[in-house]
């Protein structure tokens, strides 16, 4: 048998990262491994929360619009976000959530093709992503069309307008090859737009090197946003000049503040952007993206893919019973794995009582999360052997343990 345990600490001594953990709100007895849902606390974030709340809305007001810069939030922020995903400066902006940027994007893909109606998508991709494409159906806009995996490219036919997907799989961490799925939707004459929200700060990324049309991403997760951070859209520049949004709110105005009664969208992927910015949320979110820019994406992968390569291998060895379901290839995937068990929600919840902390996704996932910039091989092998003790004991068993909660 490997001693696991020796080895986490080896690897621990010799990360380059280590650092970094530094930089959370971490209590050293939990092990976090579910900052593919919610990032940690990043140090920085109180203080400049406060800043603005106390020095630039409490006393600087209004003129802070100006001052303090921000009206600019949504482009600078989404400037610091393009090197992460592979996108230049002008092609990304922070506004509003995944939801309501898919919403604006799928809206803006059909309208440029017209006499297509078709949103190819997967059975099992991340609901919001399938009621988007759902609620635009029902306005008689869109057209539903689902294809396994295996069958997606043979389902690019001549009336797919779109084709949508999450670039990694929530529920599995299966990553789709982006460059490949890309060219054949472009060979079927329809245009492609990624949902980047479980691989942004963990995977590598390459919009533009893959002829991506359009991404969305979220800021709550690898980007240590906080609870709700607003998400990011992103528009290639090839279609600037042909882009139009359903929502055409003020601040995607050309001129916001000349007040016309005529809608002039705003140049490029500006026009994205609706109601006023959330000051306080996008300056929490900034703190958190200059912190993963600051690492780079390439050392964050490195890290991910040891750190998911060293749990894949202990749990393996450790707790057979549990099948890992996400690819074996750490290029195949995103940075997480997920094991299914029939009792893995009671599972999720005996390791949480143990502050390790993953998470569940039903009907039978247990998920575990590696958010490199923060998470110690220590932590991970604490998971695997909590876990195995959990089902030796038979801890899990527990009545509270089987309690649903409203979020799981």
């Amino acid at each position: 048998m490997t001693d696991w345990q020796t080895e986490a600490t080896r690897l621990d001594a010799d990360d380059p990262l280590v650092k970094h953990r530094a930089d959370f709100l971490l209590d050293d007895a939990v092990a976090y491994l579910d900052g593919n849902s919610l990032g940690a606390l990043p140090k920085a974030t109180p203080a400049r929360i406060e800043e603005v709340v106390q020095s630039e809305w409490g006393a600087d007001l209004i003129s802070s619009w100006n001052t303090a810069g921000w009206i600019d939030l949504p482009q600078r922020i989404g400037a610091k976000i393009a090197p992460l995903v592979g996108a230049r400066p002008h092609e990304v902006v922070v506004a509003d959530s995944v939801s309501v940027n898919l919403f604006k994007l799928v809206s803006a893909a059909l309208a440029m093709q017209k006499g297509r109606k078709v949103v190819l998508s997967e059975p099992g991709n991340f609901p919001t992503d399938l009621y988007m494409i759902e609620g635009l159906e029902g306005q008689g806009l869109a057209e539903r069309r689902l294809a396994e995996r295996g069958e997606m490219e043979s389902a690019l036919d001549e009336d797919v307008a779109l084709l949508l997907l999450t670039h990694v799989h929530y529920k599995s961490g299966e990553m789709f090859d982006m460059a490949r799925l890309t060219k054949a939707a472009h060979d079927a004459g329809a245009l492609v737009l990624w949902d980047l929200s479980h691989s942004v700060g963990a995977v590598p990324v390459d919009l533009e090197g893959a002829g991506a049309d359009f991404a969305v991403g979220c800021g709550y997760k690898y980007l240590n946003g906080g609870p709700g951070a607003p998400g990011f859209a992103y528009v290639a520049e090839r279609h600037h000049a042909r882009l139009e949004q359903p929502l055409s709110g003020w601040m995607g105005h050309a001129k916001p503040f000349e007040f016309s009664d005529d809608y002039e969208p705003a140049p490029g992927a500006g026009q994205l952007m609706c109601g006023t910015p959330p000051i306080l949320s996008m300056s929490a979110l900034e703190v958190g993206v200059d912190l993963m820019a600051g690492i780079g994406i390439e050392a964050l992968v490195a890290k991910s893919r040891q750190l998911s390569e060293f749990t894949r291998a202990a749990m393996a060895e450790t707790v057979p019973e549990l099948p890992c379901i996400s690819p074996d290839r750490p290029e195949r995937r995103g940075s997480q794995l997920s094991f299914r068990h029939e009792h893995a929600y009671e599972l999720c919840q005996a390791l949480i009582a143990r502050q390790v902390i993953g998470d569940f996704r039903a009907p039978d996932i247990l998920r575990l999360g590696f958010a490199p910039a923060y998470v110690r091989f220590a932590d991970c092998w604490r998971a695997v052997s909590e876990l195995r003790d959990i089902l030796d004991s038979g801890e899990w068993r527990k009545a509270e343990y089987a309690e649903r909660a409203a979020v799981t």
